[in-house]
């Protein structure tokens, strides 16, 4: 059997964050301030995929993301998949899906939600994870995906 020539250039330690959806791959990237990176960055798009049909890719080397950052990717993309490579080998492999609570990371769009006028936490529910609405706890507001604004 013929191997096929990879696309992307495999990295010895870092994360690739893989199955991003094409038209959200430049938001993440931008989110992530990769261009403020010293350490090697690959991006791929529109590369061919069996479940989404075309994705997007992004590698790091030696770069390990936070909990709170993978929250931060979930929301603009959820249900990426995260590898973190050691050596050259996968040694994690998952999903990031987006959390059911988001605590500190979007803001509200209600000019009127106490968020917005005291020094607080903002705090979403995740309303429906198929669509992506999430619900302020504190005004109930509820927003889509295209009015998630990160803090």
């Amino acid at each position: 059997m013929k191997k096929e020539k990879l696309l992307v250039a495999a990295i010895q330690n870092g994360t690739v964050i893989d199955h991003i959806p094409t038209e959200k791959l430049f938001s993440v990237a931008a989110m992530l301030r990769l261009d403020e990176i010293a350490t090697p960055v690959t991006l791929g798009n529109n590369l061919p995929s069996a479940t989404l049909g075309s994705k997007g890719v992004i590698k790091i080397s030696d770069r390990f993301f936070s909990e709170e950052e993978l929250s931060r990717i979930a929301i603009l993309a959820p249900n990426v998949h995260l590898n973190v490579i050691r050596e050259f080998e996968v040694v994690e492999k998952r999903p990031i899906p987006l959390p059911e609570n988001i605590v500190g990371l979007v803001r509200c769009p209600n000019s009127k939600c106490i968020t917005n006028h005291e020094p607080m936490r903002t705090h979403f529910l995740v309303v429906d994870s198929d669509t992506e609405i999430l619900q302020c706890k504190y005004c109930g507001r509820k927003i889509h995906p295209s009015q998630i604004e990160l803090l």
